[in-house]
């Protein structure tokens, strides 16, 4: 009895350990949002609100001790400002003009652009054996910049449309990353802190997950009446995270930079947060410019799938071959 018992528990908890993957969760977003997508207009006025406490217990994963002394850190911050905004956003910003055919996609992939890097690159370094103090410097930088660079870039390709306020933009962008950041400093407090590492990750990973699903529940038509606007999305990330994100590497590769500080730029060249972009082109441009975010949290999912498992799958390619 007391063997069935615990075959019983471990399957409960392999069964539960499954649920709770991060991978798993995100799926089954987009799952849902296909399958109950008209549930997703009732979370909409909801979704600022859900990235913000997101973004709340993600940015406690980022310490401030990382960017002392300055001095040290303003070269790193730099790159990340150049990887993430200048490289991935001139690419974006390129193939959507010329690919994209009505205003509010390529309004959708502007605010991509824009949108400050996904916290998920600290850890994912760390995974990928990167250079982690590197991330969180480039990271920061990254995140300062957005504050001043998205008002700017999108006031300038919206100018005199009347679409959007950049003032309006500026408060935004302080609702959705300066109050995160500092109040997330309150949570790194140690008798708190204890309890909000304990439940950060599934926190994030929800809350994540509940914007991809309004996302995509909004826009499902798209993605089924509409192939010619999903592929064209869909060929302008692939090519701007996995076309880039490769032809990067290789070319820092053959410059003879250490395969750490490689690992971790390539991450700061293509991961950009889903979850912002996709409030942000709710908020500031509608629901049809939130079609190319939530396909990019699909295809930074695949991506950081990619990266961390394609060791193993060359090793099986090989083994095959021979």
């Amino acid at each position: 009895m007391s063997l069935i018992m615990i075959k019983n528990t471990n399957i409960m908890t392999n069964v539960l350990n499954i649920l709770l993957n991060r991978n798993f969760i995100l799926i089954m977003a987009v799952v849902l949002g296909f399958a109950i997508g008209d549930l997703a207009t009732a979370l909409k006025p909801y979704t600022i609100y859900i990235l913000m406490v997101t973004m709340l217990f993600s940015m406690t994963g980022i310490q401030a001790k990382s960017l002392l002394p300055l001095k040290k850190v303003i070269k790193p911050m730099l790159r990340g400002v150049f990887l993430n905004y200048l490289l991935f956003g001139t690419v974006i910003i390129f193939l959507s003009w010329i690919l994209m055919p009505t205003r509010e996609l390529f309004y959708g992939f502007l605010v991509i652009a824009i949108a400050p890097p996904g916290v998920a690159i600290i850890p994912f370094a760390g995974i990928m054996k990167g250079d982690v103090e590197y991330s969180i410097i480039g990271v920061m930088g990254a995140f300062f910049a957005s504050v001043i660079l998205t008002p700017l870039i999108i006031g300038f390709f919206t100018e005199g449309s009347g679409t959007v306020s950049t003032l309006d933009l500026l408060v935004l962008m302080i609702q959705l990353i300066v109050v995160p950041l500092f109040l997330s400093r309150l949570l790194l407090w140690k008798p708190v802190f204890k309890w909000v590492k304990a439940v950060r990750g599934k926190m994030v990973d929800i809350g994540f997950a509940l914007i991809i699903f309004t996302a995509v529940g909004l826009n499902y038509e798209v993605f089924f009446t509409n192939l010619k606007v999903l592929f064209l999305v869909l060929l302008v990330l692939f090519t701007a995270t996995f076309g880039i994100g490769s032809l990067f590497e290789y070319f820092r590769k053959r410059s003879g930079n250490s395969r750490e500080k490689i690992k971790t730029e390539t991450l700061l060249l293509t991961i950009k947060s889903s979850g912002f972009s996709v409030v942000t082109a709710f908020t500031v441009f509608g629901k049809e410019a939130a079609v190319p975010s939530a396909v990019l949290a699909v295809i930074v999912l695949l991506y950081l799938l990619f990266l961390t498992n394609r060791a193993e799958l060359k090793q099986r390619i090989f083994m095959n071959r021979n």
